[in-house]
């Protein structure tokens, strides 16, 4: 009789016993209670060291024991071995080590399945080639070592079976018992199915079959969920009256539900006849939008943000206010997290119509995620701060297609004119390049021949550093979705503290970003990344998409949307000295084909990354190298995981031509559709040419010395569970990452950019497909922004800046580039260290643990930790008073610009000139509060 689905409990429950059978799988870790067991019963078991191997020193018949209790390993199986002849090879198999050492399976079923994973001990061919009580018998077939065997048998009546070899010695990996196969498992369910795509963007039923394979449901598709238990059916029920039902017979292995991806939450606003109309408004990552429709008689728009670093309206830099034709959008950066509010001004004769403007409030702005090698040590790439506001002296710069070879940047060192040119004053040595963080903004699309001239014939813009690597506080940023860099790319060299963000690359001449050469600190997210420039052989999708070689170190490349790409990311070439420390993270391999990435010599933490449909490989190591390949989601991909010349690569002719091989620790990572198109190989059950990662029972588990490479005889560093090279981070459940991926604040651009494109799967069967896209090709040959223009003059330089942490623009604001506020400037600190104040550039740690200050009848007790690495700098344009509050029990003690003072209590005040100042360490304190008092 059938029960309906009222608890996913109740249907889990119900699965296990659908889908009843038992597994010994003797390549899994041992328990800590037969570990215990063994090592503890030298009476009956010898223990060799060197191969970590168990052996019978009395013979065995019956139960397999040690210490007087029956094993975990074997539980359920009786073995009959003279001494001697049978051996445990701790995690990696049961060896029977003679001919006729027999294993029984008692209290089997007529019509259950036994299936065996075995192969010969040495160049011997060997099998079970003596089978009781089986029919159908199949897969055992005499083979060398080189050879897994995968035998199986139908259970011809109740009672036991026995199987044993007369051939020689086997090692056996795995044994399981299963149900009939009453259903061919490439069909389960017929033609007749009504299974849809993983949409990330739909609340869906998950179903797993025992091959592995996923049947996706859109919940609002389904009236209900049904089983019979005792038929063992799983009925997928359509909700429209007279519908589909598809059903699963003995099949499923497993349920869940995939929630629907974040789709961004709307702003509070209305729309009331007389004042402008909102059509569309959100905040996104340290930003906000805001699209309206046209004003009539309106000629520009002024628009105006309040929160956050704003606590009154301020009016955001005019370059940001863009007309699309038939509405118009503006977009606000560099805001901190927080809840804001947006307001739009139609202006008509060059006056503001303030009774028909309009706001949207309450947008939620998140913070990016400042995580991986790049950040080491509390550093912050590029022109912004860990909050998420402009660094002190920052200049910025806007970008058209229109102005591309005239904007100007009035730096510390002049006034130069070209994007190119402006890049290139940054080339000289320190104290003779500008000193100011730079901000380039790229809006709409920017083609070759708009740029004044490329450094780099063959990628396109070059940044580049005098020394290696020379700090250059640079950022490259799309504004809004539609952002984009046609025809080149870019090529890093000998620079630190660069980022690239929220932009488009399409058709680049080369590489679609090069770090090249010495380069450090560097950090590459939300980036869409297209083919480049159509050629023949293997560069007809173009060269690389993202490369980073030549000894650069400490990069993050993270929430990128790599669609097609051919030679996705090659990390490191054959000149690289060290291991160069490179994070890899929820990035979005969208049907692209190879090296995702491919890594030589360096150490490369790949997790929380999208495989989707990926063509010819995953992950590649080779060259020594060390790759943690940490909860990963691989969809259809062909082969996820590959080490040079061993298992699966050294299986063929060989992925990497023959390169000596990388060492790949695996973990937590999740195989969807990806069974048919390879054979996984660990080190519990590897091919005979070595296995394609060395899989761990936890995230924190350590690789042996003693594991190496097969080709190069190099082993893996560990570099994962060292504090000392490790940076913190959280990561999430492989299964959640599609949806994370996808998601409103996922990979690639702000809504995943304005190109949008659907590739044809095949789901199903293998996903070789790895040929040019001509659709696609076209739709990037003739692709243009729909952006008309800005509204007002775009060469124009950037607006006011807004008071505290304002925007900042084409100009510095003041010496320092933040435009000091009026009145006293106080200062507070987060437990990680991040100041309440962008007037302040702050780098170091914080604590909410050092006690707690009262300043002005406020109580404070958060802190920044005055550690050799701490520096908190600021410009002042006047004089000032400041009063320095450290911790209550504490004797101030601090350098000011190098020099040390010490006051008698726990605050420190001093009358300070005009110019700039940086405070550091002292003697080890805590600052808990900065005050700045205008002089009278």
């Amino acid at each position: 009789m059938k029960r309906f689905l009222f608890s996913i409990l109740a249907l889990v429950c119900c699965l296990m016993g659908v889908n009843a059978q038992q597994t010994w799988d003797f390549s899994a870790p041992l328990s800590a209670s037969d570990e215990a067991a063994l090592s503890g019963d030298n009476t009956n078991w010898s223990y060799t060291a060197a191969s970590n191997r168990y052996e019978n020193v009395k013979a065995i018949d019956g139960d397999v024991k040690a210490g007087g209790s029956i094993l975990q390993l074997t539980s359920g199986l009786k073995f009959t071995a003279p001494e001697k002849k049978l051996r445990i090879d701790v995690g990696k198999r049961v060896q029977l080590a003679g001919k006729k050492v027999v294993i029984t399976i008692p209290n089997l079923k007529k019509g259950q399945v036994v299936k065996v994973s075995l192969a010969s001990t040495g160049d011997t061919p060997a099998t079970l080639d003596n089978v009781t009580n089986l029919d159908n018998v199949s897969g055992f077939v005499a083979a060398n070592k080189n050879t897994t065997q995968e035998g199986k048998g139908t259970v011809a009546a109740d009672g036991e079976v026995s199987l044993f070899s007369n051939s020689g010695s086997l090692n056996i990996f795995s044994i399981t018992v299963g149900d009939a196969e009453e259903t061919p498992t490439d069909d389960p369910v017929g033609d007749d199915t009504h299974n849809v795509a993983m949409n990330a963007l739909k609340n869906q039923v998950v179903l797993t079959l025992n091959d592995g394979t996923k049947k996706y449901y859109n919940t609002e598709d389904l009236a209900s969920i049904d089983f019979d238990e005792a038929e063992g059916t799983v009925e997928m029920v359509q909700r429209a009256t007279d519908g589909w039902t598809d059903t699963y017979t003995k099949q499923v292995a497993d349920l869940s539900f995939a929630k629907a991806v974040e789709a961004g939450e709307q702003g509070e606003y209305s729309n009331t006849q007389g004042k402008v109309e909102i059509i569309e408004s959100k905040g996104w990552l340290e930003s906000a939008y805001v699209k309206f429709a046209l004003f009539s008689g309106a000629t520009s728009y002024h628009v105006y943000v309040k929160g956050g670093q704003y606590a009154d309206y301020t009016k955001i830099d005019g370059q940001l206010v863009r007309n699309y034709g038939t509405y118009g959008r503006a977009d606000v950066v560099g805001l901190r997290t927080g809840a804001y509010a947006l307001k739009v001004v139609p202006v008509v004769d060059d006056q503001e119509q303030t009774a028909a403007a309009n706001e949207v409030t309450a947008l939620k702005v998140e913070p990016y995620k400042r995580e991986g090698f790049a950040f080491m040590n509390g550093y912050q790439p590029g022109a912004y701060k860990a909050d998420g506001t402009l660094k002190a002296g920052a200049v910025v710069v806007y970008v058209t297609s229109n102005n591309a070879k005239t904007v100007t940047a009035k730096l510390s060192t002049g006034t130069v004119t070209g994007i190119q040119a402006i890049l290139k004053a940054y080339e000289k040595k320190v104290g003779q390049r500008p000193s100011n963080p730079l901000v380039v903004r790229f809006i709409g699309t920017i083609n070759a021949a708009d740029v004044d001239y490329f450094e780099s014939s063959e990628e396109g813009l070059q940044v580049k550093g005098a020394e290696k690597p020379s700090e250059l506080n640079m950022t490259f940023e799309g504004i809004g979705e539609d952002a984009t860099i046609k025809g080149f790319g870019f090529l890093v060299r000998n620079s630190k503290s660069i980022e690239f963000r929220n932009f488009a690359i399409i058709r680049c001449m080369d590489d679609g970003l090069s770090l090249d050469t010495d380069n450090s600190n560097i950090w590459i997210h939300h980036l869409d990344v297209f083919y480049g420039k159509h050629g023949s052989g293997d560069h007809e999708k173009g060269d690389g998409a993202i490369d980073v070689k030549s000894d650069s170190k400490y990069v993050t490349m993270s929430y990128c949307h790599e669609w097609d790409t051919g030679k996705s990311n090659m990390f490191g070439m054959k000149s690289e000295s060290g291991e160069n420390w490179i994070s890899y993270d929820h990035n979005w391999f969208d049907h692209s084909d190879s090296r995702h990435p491919r890594v030589r010599t360096m150490s490369v933490h790949v997790w929380n990354n999208f495989f989707d449909n990926v063509a010819k490989y995953g992950v590649g190591a080779t060259s020594g190298s060390s790759v943690f390949v940490e909860n990963n989601y691989f969809l259809n991909t062909k082969k996820p995981i590959l080490a040079s010349s061993q298992g699966t690569d050294a299986l063929g002719s060989g992925t990497f031509s023959g390169e000596d091989g990388g060492m790949i620790k695996a973990y937590g990572n999740y195989f969807d559709r990806s069974a048919k198109n390879f054979r996984y190989y660990t080190q519990a059950n590897p091919a005979t040419t070595g296995y394609d990662a060395y899989e761990t029972a936890t995230r924190d588990a350590q690789v042996p010395s003693t594991e190496k490479t097969r080709q190069g005889g190099t082993s893996y560093n560990n570099f994962d569970t060292d504090a000392s090279k490790m940076y913190a981070y959280e990561p999430d459940d492989a299964a959640d990452v599609p949806s994370v991926v996808m998601g409103y604040y996922g990979a690639g651009r702000l809504n995943h950019g304005d190109i949008q494109y659907t590739f044809k799967d095949n789901v199903g069967s293998d996903d070789d497909d790895s040929a040019y896209d001509t659709k696609l090709g076209a739709l990037l040959d003739g692709y243009k922004s729909a952006l008309v223009g800005i509204f007002g003059d775009e060469n124009a330089s950037s607006g006011e800046q807004g008071g505290e942490g304002g925007e900042g623009g084409g100009e510095q604001g003041g010496e320092g580039g933040q435009e000091q506020p009026e009145g006293t400037i106080g200062c507070s600190f987060d437990k990680s260290g991040t100041p309440s104040s962008s007037f302040f550039e702050v780098s170091g740690n914080g604590s909410n643990s050092k006690g707690s200050v009262t300043v002005d009848g406020v109580v404070y007790s958060e802190c920044l930790k005055m550690e050799s690495a701490t520096s908190v700098k600021f410009t002042l344009s006047k004089p000032m008073t400041m009063t320095l509050y450290f911790g209550s029990t504490e004797t101030a003690s601090i350098k000011i610009n190098d020099k040390s003072i010490s006051g008698s209590g726990s605050t420190y005040t001093q009358t300070l000139d005009a110019g700039s100042y940086v405070l550091t360490k002292d003697k080890s304190v805590n600052l808990f509060y900065i005050k700045l008092v205008p002089v009278e």
